[in-house]
């Protein structure tokens, strides 16, 4: 019986699937071993006490933050307690009747009320409601450019202007300059889905890009462009060759600033999270396996919960197929001793 060509790649991809993917597997934590944004060492403990009804270690790793000026580190931590506030207030009313010009509380206040109002059919009128929250927490500590990623992210649903939007950006780059929440907020801002278009966002996150210092996040925003052209449904099976081509050059621009941290380090985890959807839409799966491999346990929400209602079911079954797809591509006999194929297999 004559084996005919197709059947002999799906034969030989089986073979080498079965063969190679035990390997592969070995840098990979297990599946149950996997986290979905889990805390550190700093914002842990603020969270266990927070769910004990006890605002102090809360205040205390916010106002640390303020004080070493660690923005970055104060915009993450920020959000994630309001994340745990949005369902359990207790310890933050305790908090702001105790100090209720704390600029940390009020930051806080201020981001909990804005992350209600985004989920409100009533959105904009709910977020022009609570426009006097962000500006008390500007005017509580006028250094901190966080409450100004808020202003942003406030102006963008409220259908802000293109000259009032950049009066804030204004502020925002005044306080830091390479601020990554603040960089986010105006991508977003830009977007084809607000008030921009691909292209618009696309330039704005390349020119961010080559203007940032090294190592900086900020560096990554054409990878976020990316993954905004990508989520566009109406330009599935439509992208030009410019546009992938953009998406390509982002993807590498990002596995650059992942290589520049150490393997399993929390901080990019987002980041190579990112990286690792778009590597795997794009079909890079041998560098989107390295990606799953630095990454280690700390999967991220995003960008897993803009595609899926299991943000964690959804980025280990991204895993396990870039994991697949390398397996079927590298060849039954590997005399390179485990060195794995590059490049793009569709």
């Amino acid at each position: 019986m004559v084996c005919t060509m197709p059947l002999l790649r799906v034969l030989l991809s089986t073979a080498r699937r079965f063969r190679h993917s035990p390997r592969l597997s070995a840098g990979l934590p297990a599946d149950d071993a996997v986290l979905l944004d889990a805390p550190d060492e700093r914002l842990s403990p603020a969270l266990v006490a927070a769910a004990l009804g006890e605002y102090e270690p809360a205040a205390k790793l916010l106002a640390t933050t303020r004080d070493a000026a660690e923005w970055e580190d104060r915009d993450r931590y920020l959000g994630r307690l309001v994340t745990f506030a949005h369902s359990r207030e207790g310890w933050l009313i305790d908090w702001l009747a105790a100090a209720p010009r704390d600029p940390d509380a009020l930051l806080v206040k201020a981001q909990l009320a804005v992350h209600r109002a985004w989920e409100s059919p009533a959105r904009a009128e709910r977020l022009r409601e609570v426009g006097p929250l962000i500006t008390a927490a500007a005017d509580a500590d006028p250094r901190d450019p966080v409450p100004w990623r808020l202003a942003l992210d406030h102006a963008r649903g409220t259908h802000a202007t293109h000259t009032a939007f950049e009066a804030l950006w204004e502020q925002a780059v005044r306080r830091s300059a390479h601020h990554y929440g603040c960089h986010v907020a105006a991508l977003r801002y830009l977007s084809a889905a607000w008030y921009g278009s691909h292209r618009e966002c696309f330039d704005f996150a390349e020119q961010a890009a080559e203007d940032a210092l090294p190592g900086s996040l900020v560096q990554a925003l054409p990878v976020r462009a990316a993954f905004a052209l990508l989520l566009d449904t109406q330009l599935a099976g439509r992208t030009t060759s410019v546009l992938e081509e953009r998406i390509d050059t982002a993807a590498d621009l990002a596995i650059r600033l992942s290589a520049s941290y150490r393997a399993g380090d929390p901080w990019p985890a987002e980041v190579r999270n990112l990286l690792a959807y778009v590597l795997v839409a794009r079909g890079r799966w041998a560098e989107a396996l390295e990606q799953f491999e630095l990454i280690g346990p700390h999967s991220t929400s995003f960008p897993w919960s803009s595609v899926s209602d299991d943000a964690l079911g959804h980025f280990l079954d991204a895993r396990d197929r870039a994991r697949l797809r390398v397996a079927s591509a590298t060849p039954l006999r590997n005399r390179a001793g485990g060195a794995r194929p590059r490049g793009h297999y569709a």
